[in-house]
């Protein structure tokens, strides 16, 4: 199990030492959370933060676009650093165009889905990506609960990309992930948890990462 710390749980003020922390502590990823205040019902940060906190950890930018319109900003955040760019099934933008836009930057690219959408939404797409997130929280705010009936459809998911024969497909998860459910996620066939309050807000971030990839053995 891959364990991506969501940067939406970190102390802002000290954003380039928080990221730096979590790659101490053994991330494998740094899951980045992009809000426009439009598509989900809060604010974040942009491109310009992630080009000026990327020298913090050489650990893959994993930048997850809550927006309406992504295929704009897919050029700013591939330039800024980013290294797999995901985004919203559900968003405005042309959904094949803006998973070339983000191939041609020669960058990951993943499609998101909120817990109302269907995996079957993501289907016709998974042999143009690499990854598909499946959100196990209405997304716009860290520190939710867990919604474990968003696991059949990381199941399905997996099926169907087996059943085509993709190399490398990963599926990640994010909402309300810690020690209660990992293993279930695991189970499931998830590869990358994304996790928030359960890392930042432990006493060692490093143990807590640990154990959370021990739960998965």
């Amino acid at each position: 199990m891959f364990i991506a710390p969501s940067l939406l749980s970190c102390d802002f003020s000290r954003f380039g030492e928080e990221i730096a922390r979590m790659d101490k502590a053994g991330a494998d990823y740094m899951h980045l959370d992009i809000m426009d205040g439009h598509f989900v019902p809060n604010l974040t940060f942009g491109a310009p933060v992630i080009k000026w906190v990327r020298k913090y950890s050489d650990k893959p930018f994993d930048v997850h676009l809550m927006i309406s319109e992504p295929l704009k900003y897919i050029d700013d955040f591939a330039e800024a650093g980013a290294d797999i760019i995901t985004f919203h099934v559900e968003a405005q933008s042309d959904i094949k165009e803006t998973i070339d836009k983000v191939k041609s930057h020669g960058i990951k690219v993943g499609l998101v889905i909120k817990p109302k959408t269907p995996a079957e939404a993501v289907f016709p797409y998974l042999q143009d990506l690499d990854m598909v997130l499946v959100m196990s929280v209405e997304p716009g705010f860290g520190g939710q609960s867990f919604m474990a009936d968003m696991l059949p459809k990381v199941t399905s998911i997996r099926e169907e990309a087996d059943r085509l024969g993709l190399e490398g497909f990963l599926i990640e998860i994010d909402g309300g992930i810690g020690e209660s459910n990992i293993r279930l996620a695991k189970e499931a066939g998830v590869d990358i948890c994304v996790a928030g309050t359960s890392v930042f807000k432990a006493e060692d971030a490093k143990a807590a990462i640990e154990n959370l990839k021990a739960l998965c053995e």
